[in-house]
């Protein structure tokens, strides 16, 4: 076998398994389904739906208080659902906030095949914003975790609506996320950069969009003067602090940025629980006093 054609094999092989252990994962994610739902935590609630702009419909559950002083939208992880989520709830709930929990497409009850961490979901929760709208909501804050995180951070440079962004534990750019991914799969490091960018570029082919072009990084400055707060945890092996920071130098004021070092991703609330709930709570009852 001549040297080209080896090099054309391996070059191939190369390009299968970045797909498989990649593009797949990103953009078909497997997620455990959950019938959990806010009645489990005692929580009134209603089942809605909303379409999207690209004709999907969505799923989510809104979630009222008893004297609302203002509206909280999460934006669940890749992967995840809103179910993952409803612990956050009661918290919000008990301070005043209605909460709107919703699936991204291609997760939970929601329609889609495929998932791009940003790009498309973008359209999604400007969908929830204006379903709310049409409820007589005109402002409301979002909570983010990870990927959600993400998107939160990239769609609210364009909606008005949004008055406040608390983003946990979100990354700065798709690629460097997806490479570090490579890293836990057992990548080299000095290959893991190449793989990261490769996902991306395969990812964006497939769902025929520039996927980087919603990375947070290049959106978070839009954000202001809307506040922002960046969570982040030092032992995150997905987001790394450095990305944090990253966003959080790169975004106008007003701006926080909390790192807990001990936290894993995601894991924030689970190493610091009562402290979490009030930095959130905090933020929100600082900068949502008028929506």
């Amino acid at each position: 076998m001549t040297l080209p054609a080896v090099t054309l094999i391996a070059l191939l092989a190369f390009l299968a398994a970045a797909y498989r252990l990649g593009v797949r994962r990103l953009i078909a994610p497997r997620f455990a389904r959950s019938r959990e739902t806010p009645a489990d935590h005692g929580l009134p609630y209603e089942d809605v739906h909303f379409a999207t702009c690209d004709g999907l419909r969505l799923h989510g559950w809104f979630v009222p208080a008893e004297a609302p002083r203002g509206t909280i939208i999460f934006c669940h992880g890749h992967g995840g659902t809103p179910a993952h989520d409803l612990s956050y709830v009661p918290a919000l709930r008990a301070r005043g906030y209605n909460v709107l929990l919703f699936d991204f497409r291609a997760h939970g009850q929601s329609e889609g095949r495929f998932t791009s961490l940003g790009y498309f979901e973008r359209r999604d929760l400007l969908a929830a914003i204006g379903y709310l709208e049409g409820r007589g909501i005109r402002r409301v804050g979002l909570l983010g975790f990870s990927m959600g995180a993400a998107v939160a951070m990239a769609t609210a440079p364009d909606a008005p609506a949004v008055a406040a962004v608390v983003a946990d534990c979100g990354f700065a750019e798709l690629w460097h996320a997806a490479a570090r991914g490579a890293l836990e799969w057992g990548v080299p490091y000095p290959l893991a950069g190449a793989i990261g960018w490769l996902i991306v570029l395969l990812a964006s082919l497939r769902l025929r969009a520039p996927l980087w072009t919603a990375d947070p990084i290049r959106r978070v400055a839009k954000i202001a003067p809307r506040p922002l707060l960046i969570i982040q945890g030092g032992r995150d092996v997905f987001v790394p602090t450095h990305a944090a920071r990253r966003l959080f130098d790169a975004a106008g004021e007003p701006k926080e940025l909390w790192i807990v070092f001990e936290a894993k991703h995601r894991a924030v609330d689970r190493v610091l629980p009562g402290a979490y709930d009030e930095r959130v709570l905090g933020f929100f009852d600082r900068w949502m006093r008028d929506a």
